[in-house]
C-alpha cells in the first residue's frame, strides 16, 4: 500500500512510534478505544496494542526487527488469538514534495482471508492517519 500524506517523514514516523499519536489513527474505533500497552521502538523491542471493537477485545503483538528513524520500521505481527500466525510489516517513509510518501507492506500472512482482512484494516487506519494530518495542517 502506498499513501501520500500531508506531513514530513518525521511526523509520520512519530505517528507510528509515539503512543499518543498511534492511538489517534490506528485501529477501527475512536482514539479512546485504543490501548497502547507497550511500544518499545528499538531492534528487539516489543509492541502490544489492543482495542475493543463490536464488543470484542483484540490484541496485536510484535517485535521490531529494523528501526531507521524517520525512514523505516520492520516488525513482526501476530494477534493474541492466533499467536502461531506471525507475519511481517514494513513501513517506509520518504519525502515527496510538500509531504511524505508512506509505503506499507504486510507480508507472510496466513491465507487469503487474512490478507483481505488486513488490507481492509490498514486501509481504514491509513485513511484516519491521512485525516489526522489534514486537520493538523488547518491549525
Amino acid at each position: 500500500m502506498r499513501r501520500w500524506l500531508n506531513a514530513s517523514p518525521a511526523k509520520v514516523y512519530a505517528a507510528w512510534t509515539d503512543p499518543k499519536r498511534l492511538a489517534q489513527w490506528w485501529g477501527p474505533g475512536a482514539p479512546e478505544d485504543m490501548r497502547v500497552i507497550e511500544l518499545d521502538v528499538r531492534v528487539g523491542g516489543a509492541f502490544h496494542v489492543g482495542f475493543e471493537f463490536q464488543g470484542e477485545r483484540h490484541d496485536v503483538h510484535g517485535e521490531y526487527r529494523e528501526v531507521v528513524e524517520n525512514e523505516k520500521l520492520v516488525f513482526s505481527w501476530f494477534w493474541k488469538s492466533t499467536a502461531e500466525r506471525v507475519s511481517q510489516v514494513t513501513v517506509k517513509t520518504r519525502p515527496d514534495g510538500d509531504g511524505c510518501m508512506l509505503t506499507l507492506i504486510h507480508e507472510q500472512l496466513y491465507d487469503e482471508a487474512a490478507r483481505l482482512g488486513h488490507t481492509r484494516g490498514w486501509t481504514a487506519s491509513l485513511n484516519k492517519m491521512e485525516r489526522l494530518f489534514v486537520r493538523e495542517d488547518v491549525r
